[in-house]
């Protein structure tokens, strides 16, 4: 999940990962980057999205940098701040290697909605699958006032010509987003393409300025 007047902090309410809901305004689509309304929905291990959830969206990128360098980006939980300005706070569950099983629980911002006022998220999130260096699937809720989300989230890594495929593709269902679905599934297409464009940022940036 996964908002407010900054062009980055949406990626992640909707991320539930959510990283995302909020509030990109008028934000682009990373460079590259392409939806795939009628494709077969992403699995990892067989798994994939909720089947008959109302919110929904997919959308890709390629990313030009190694495998290596954006799957650690993506599953150093811990470090998500210092590169998603929409995770406000981060907090690892369990300990160990990124792995099945693994939880965290994290919050975002989430502006003022024609659902729901401005509240924060607390989004508690646990692998379901995951395949090394290939895909990710978590789930969990996301919990403010007023508002709460749940959310299945599936991330897909494909070795290309020149870098990496990150495809991504999230299901929302509660009560408050099913009440407006089009401005849910623009808050979650706004969310995820701002995760995507921030994992770019981060992935291609020279060494020195990477998050380590």
């Amino acid at each position: 999940m996964s908002g407010i007047p900054n062009t980055r902090i949406c990626a992640a309410l909707f991320t539930i990962p959510l990283v995302a809901i909020a509030a990109l305004g008028t934000a682009a689509a990373p460079a590259g980057a392409t939806t795939s309304p009628v494709a077969r929905s992403l699995t990892c291990r067989g798994e994939g999205v909720a089947p008959h959830a109302l919110v929904r969206y997919r959308t890709e990128t390629v990313i030009h940098a190694p495998l290596r360098i954006i799957w650690k980006l993506q599953t150093d939980v811990e470090r998500w701040p210092y590169w998603q300005d929409a995770v406000t706070t981060m907090r690892r569950l369990d300990h160990g290697p990124f792995r099945k099983g693994s939880a965290f629980r994290w919050t975002t911002p989430v502006p003022p909605n024609p659902t729901t006022p401005a509240t924060s998220l607390a989004i508690t999130s646990t692998v379901e699958q995951l395949k090394h260096h290939s895909c990710i699937r978590w789930t969990g809720p996301a919990v403010g006032e007023g508002l709460r989300i749940d959310g299945v989230h599936v991330w897909n890594f494909t070795r290309v010509k020149g870098g990496v495929r990150v495809s991504t593709e999230e299901t929302h269902t509660g009560a408050e987003v099913e009440a407006d679905v089009p401005t849910a599934t623009k808050l979650l297409r706004q969310g995820l393409e701002a995760w995507l464009r921030d994992l770019k940022t981060a992935a291609e940036a020279p060494t020195h300025d990477r998050p380590h």
